[in-house]
Formats: structure tokens, C-alpha cells, sequence
């Protein structure tokens, strides 16, 4: 791990890119806590997910910004999301392979619907097929949208395809 290694990390990728798993282990290894976006978005209660209004959002991610140390994660790279992509001293892309993300998609969809896997939602067949619509929009509006609208943080920006590059990173 690198002796200066940052405090202040945001990772971008598609559905299915490993953005959750990426960030679990640079907090792990980096004593960083994680933040996932769309938690920031959502409320998760037991009665079900309820959507944060815009000022409650922004306030959200305001206050984990506000702390010394963070990784947050998420595919979202709208204007609300622009003061993360400001604060990060690093920002990591994580440009999977298409083929990879939609393995990782169906592998989730059916380890989530057996209930070997975690999921913040309930995997119904509408999100499991809304996530190849969103994979799809990330790879033809999202992707390009992120490096045009967010070009002047590319100092900051590292663009990896997986894992063993992030660690090649840190090391």
C-alpha cells in the first residue's frame, strides 16, 4: 500500500463494474469507511426504500464530504455528485468489460434471489432487467458524459479495467 496513500476517494463504474467490492477492500485495507451513493439517494427502511428529496441528498453527501477520510462509490455522475469528484484526491473509473458486468449482473441477480448475497433492494425481475438498461445507458451517455463534464479533474482520474490494476496502483 502506498505510504500517501489518499484519504478522499471516489469510484465510478457501470453496474456490475465492482465499485462495492473495490471499495470494501480499499476501506478494509486503508482503515477508510465507505460510502455507497445510492444510499445517499435512498433511505433503506424495513418498510421499504423511501427516495431522498434533493436538499436531504445534498445534505447527506455534505456531511460525508465534511470528514477528514472517505471512499464513496456509485455509477452516479449527475451535478449533485460534482462536489465529490471536487474534494477526491483520487477518483477511479472502473472501466470493466461490458461481457464482465453483464456476468456479474446475472451472477448477482441469482446469488441475491437465493439469498447468498446481500442486496440494499429487493431483486425483483424489473430492477434485474432495468440493470442491462442502465449498463447499456452507462457504457453510451454515461461514460462519455463523465469525461467530458468532469475533464478537469483528469490529474486526479485513474481509468482501470480491474482489480490487479488498483492494486499495481497502491503498491
Amino acid at each position: 500500500m502506498k505510504k500517501n496513500a489518499p484519504n478522499k476517494i471516489h469510484i465510478i463504474g457501470s453496474v456490475g463494474s465492482g465499485k462495492t467490492t473495490v471499495a470494501k477492500e480499499l476501506s478494509f485495507k486503508l482503515n477508510v469507511q465507505f460510502y455507497e451513493l445510492d444510499n445517499v439517494v435512498w433511505k433503506r427502511e424495513k418498510s421499504g426504500e423511501i427516495k431522498r428529496t434533493e436538499k436531504e441528498r445534498e445534505e447527506y453527501l455534505n456531511t460525508l464530504l465534511s470528514s477528514d477520510a472517505w471512499i464513496i462509490e456509485g455509477v452516479h455522475n449527475e451535478e449533485w455528485v460534482s462536489k465529490s469528484f471536487h474534494n477526491a484526491e483520487l477518483i477511479i473509473f472502473l472501466d470493466t468489460r461490458y461481457s464482465i458486468r453483464i456476468y456479474r449482473i446475472i451472477r448477482r441477480f441469482i446469488l441475491q434471489k437465493a439469498g447468498l448475497e446481500h442486496s440494499n433492494y429487493k431483486p425483483t425481475f424489473k430492477i434485474f432487467f432495468n440493470m442491462f438498461k442502465w449498463n447499456k445507458y452507462f457504457e453510451d451517455v454515461g461514460k462519455p458524459k463523465f469525461f467530458g463534464d468532469f475533464e478537469m479533474y483528469r490529474d486526479k482520474i485513474v481509468v482501470v479495467k480491474n482489480k490487479n490494476e488498483i492494486e499495481n496502483y497502491f503498491n
